[in-house]
């Protein structure tokens, strides 16, 4: 062999360095490729996933504001805040039955298990354990349907409001009966049955206890007459 033939030339083997690092390098973009083809139907396919899970986007309707996408209302989970206020009602409506008669609370469709809180409460007179308590009638109530109670307690306090409505007409026809005489004629027109001398004794008689400062003993006699006198409405 020649002594040029085994001569390399460094050009050559230049070229030959350059195509080995190319081919390397084609190489090596290949794998990275199929490194990334394989990365991206990964997440092609999580896409996919996420796709045919996630509701379709809502279509933009007319101009304006109107043509942002309209999303549609999800039922959330309530807040903290809606929880906490929740808890503080049942306690308050716990509070309220435990300020009720005996009669009343045998009323309620309740379990036996709140019947005895609420009535234990009214042999508790610690501060702090009457507060606990309260918390504890609370935590029970959670479980009742509270409807029916607060229909009950409405309807017995529309009775008390009733009440109270009749005492204070009592107490205005008193004193009109104490201003002059058209308000008993009026009185005997609408109550025919009214003890008529007996009025005129107690509004007489209340008249000088006022002038004379003395105990309203005759006023007093005078709202329990006018309470015999005109019936309580039903």
């Amino acid at each position: 062999m020649s002594t040029h033939d085994e001569t390399i030339d460094p050009k050559n083997h230049q070229d030959i360095n350059e195509f080995d690092a190319s081919d390397e390098q084609d190489e090596f973009d290949n794998d990275e490729h199929e490194d990334l083809l394989d990365e991206d139907e990964q997440y092609d396919d999580e896409d996919q996933d996420d796709q045919d899970t996630a509701p379709a986007p809502a279509k933009p309707q007319g101009r304006g504001l109107r043509s942002l996408p309209v999303v549609e209302e999800e039922e959330l989970p309530p807040s903290k805040t809606k929880i906490k206020k929740q808890m503080h009602d049942l306690r308050d409506l716990g509070e309220e039955l435990t300020e009720l008669g005996k009669d009343q609370i045998a009323q309620l469709d309740i379990p036996e298990t709140l019947r005895d809180a609420i009535r234990e409460m009214s042999r508790i007179k610690s501060f702090g354990a009457r507060r606990r308590q309260l918390q504890y009638i609370g935590k029970l109530m959670r479980d009742v349907d509270t409807a029916p109670i607060i229909a009950k307690l409405n309807t017995w306090k529309g009775i008390s409001q009733q009440h109270i409505g009749y005492m204070h007409q009592l107490e205005r026809w008193r004193e009109r009966l104490l201003e002059g005489d058209s308000a008993l004629t009026e009185l005997l027109t609408a109550y025919p049955e009214t003890d008529v001398q007996r009025l005129r004794t107690l509004i007489r008689n209340t008249l000088k206890e006022r002038e004379a400062g003395k105990p309203a003993k005759n006023f007093r006699e005078l709202f329990q007459v006018l309470r015999e006198t005109i019936p309580e409405p039903t």
